[in-house]
């Protein structure tokens, strides 16, 4: 399960997240306990590790092709919730499901990431990153056309690491 002072990237696929360490994640109730609170129609995403609280950095994209990079000690560390704002997805399509997170990670510092959108590919260097670096909870930057639908995310750098789809 990981350490007890991990640091987890914790969201749903309606925008909003937090930061919780993984004492947190631990019950001691035998039916378990409520980590996140969803918004209607949303679901949890898949938690991520986060290597360094200082310089990682969360990159968040949407199904309809948005993609926001910011900081991730502009995320609150809480025990459980609902969380903040990770990317602003307008209510009327969360509820609907038109539109929702689709990949949500704790990138390292200074990482190059590699976009899959079924056999197309982008990829995109920290200096490239920086057109969609923003403030927590904005819109985030449309895609190039032709890549907006992200299939698998691929970071080179430090530690390697894959995400698959999650529709």
């Amino acid at each position: 399960m990981g350490e007890e002072s991990q640091l987890w990237l914790i969201g749903s696929d309606a925008g909003y997240g937090f930061v919780c360490k993984g004492s947190d994640l631990l019950s001691k109730n035998r039916s378990g306990k409520a980590l996140v609170t969803l918004p209607q129609a949303a679901e949890v995403m898949t938690p991520a590790m986060i290597g360094d609280l200082e310089s990682d950095e969360i990159l968040a994209i949407t199904n309809q092709g948005r993609m926001l990079l910011f900081p991730i000690k502009d995320l609150p560390q809480l025990g459980k919730g609902k969380g903040n704002k990770i990317i602003n997805i307008p209510s009327a399509k969360a509820k609907a499901r038109e539109e929702f997170v689709s990949h949500l990670m704790a990138l390292p510092q200074g990482t190059s990431i590699t976009l899959y959108a079924g056999k197309r590919k982008l990829g995109l260097k920290p200096s490239d990153l920086d057109n969609f670096r923003g403030e927590r909870g904005r819109r985030g930057g449309l895609l190039p056309r032709g890549l907006q639908r992200v299939t698998r995310i691929e970071v080179e750098g430090n530690d390697a690491q894959e995400t698959p789809t999650e529709e």
